[in-house]
């Protein structure tokens, strides 16, 4: 039913910001296989699952999926379940709009439903395609399913999810491992993480090391640590004496007040008069009289010769 893909990783490796996320990763598939990713939280399961599935990019290795290498290439025939903090189900949607949504073709029809109502079916979940339970009120073990039969829905050659035993019990988990043995069997091929698993094949990942060198996390130069201690005692600088706070006072007071005795103007002594100077000045002025002063308020002005010169011309 399933056209199952074989996936192939050696020396595969991931490094972020911080360090390595994981290192030195080999996974051998084969079609309609299943294969589960262990390890703790920290320890790269998301990561690894992500580049598997084609949606990220490894730092180091070799990684093909269907004989392709590219990330986009095995993007096209990789499916992604339910991963946390990835593709996420949306909680005020029900079940049949999240059905919808993922179908093929523009059109919701018969075609449609009955694929969804198949994959359901496949995927161990209970419910109608046409079912309007919102996500909300799903268990965790529904909510793990739905994502599958979501994934079922592209019709994959390779289906990775995350976190298979989150919030299950040990006899709910043994339930969603044997559905997934199922699709395993029809040769779908799968890839979960877990925390532990019994599977024979299986791809442990070690938090042991740890994501900074020791020898930079040794280092790091913080904003406290760039600023010496200080101790209280030299916090708290030593008061001066009580003479010299009242020298420095007299001398703030003497500079800004100044004394009335040096601001007042000082005492002139009397000019010396000369006696001469003095006669003059006491002695009346004439005052000129107006007869005399009448004419002399300007030069006279001279009458022009008019008269002599017609004279002279009629004496010729």
């Amino acid at each position: 039913m399933f056209h199952g893909v074989a996936v192939h990783a050696v020396g595969l490796s991931l490094k972020g910001a911080h360090g390595w996320v994981y290192r030195d990763v080999g996974v051998d598939a084969g079609p309609g296989s299943l294969t589960a990713v262990t390890g703790q939280a920290g320890s790269g399961r998301t990561s690894l699952l992500l580049t598997l599935a084609g949606r990220m990019k490894p730092t180091e290795g070799t990684l093909t999926v269907a004989g392709r290498s590219k990330p986009r290439a095995i993007g096209r025939v990789a499916a992604l379940g339910l991963v946390d903090g990835v593709n996420d189900l949306e909680k005020a949607l029900s079940v049949r709009e999240h059905l919808h949504e993922r179908a093929r073709g523009f059109f919701w029809g018969k075609r449609q439903a009955a694929q969804a109502q198949n994959a359901l079916v496949l995927a161990g979940l209970d419910m109608s395609s046409d079912d309007r339970a919102l996500i909300r009120d799903l268990s965790r073990e529904q909510q793990v399913r739905l994502g599958i039969a979501l994934a079922l829905l592209d019709e994959p050659g390779l289906l990775v999810l995350d976190n298979v035993d989150i919030g299950l019990a040990q006899d709910r988990q043994d339930e969603l491992w044997a559905t997934l043995e199922d699709l395993a069997g029809r040769g779908l091929t799968i890839i979960a993480s877990c925390t532990e698993s019994e599977l024979a094949t299986a791809v442990r990942l070690s938090s042991a090391e740890p994501v900074v060198e020791p020898a930079e996390a040794a280092e790091p130069v913080g904003l406290m640590e760039l600023m010496e201690p200080v101790g209280s005692a030299e916090l708290a600088e030593p008061a001066e004496p009580a003479e010299q706070v009242d020298e420095v006072e007299e001398a703030v007071v003497s500079q800004a007040v100044p004394d009335p005795a040096e601001t007042a103007p000082a005492e002139t002594a009397p000019e010396e008069t000369d006696p001469a100077k003095t006669a003059l000045e006491e002695t009346p002025q004439a005052v000129p009289d107006e007869s005399e002063t009448e004419g002399s308020a300007g030069p006279r002005r001279e009458e022009p010769e008019t008269h002599a010169v017609l004279a002279e011309g009629k004496d010729r």
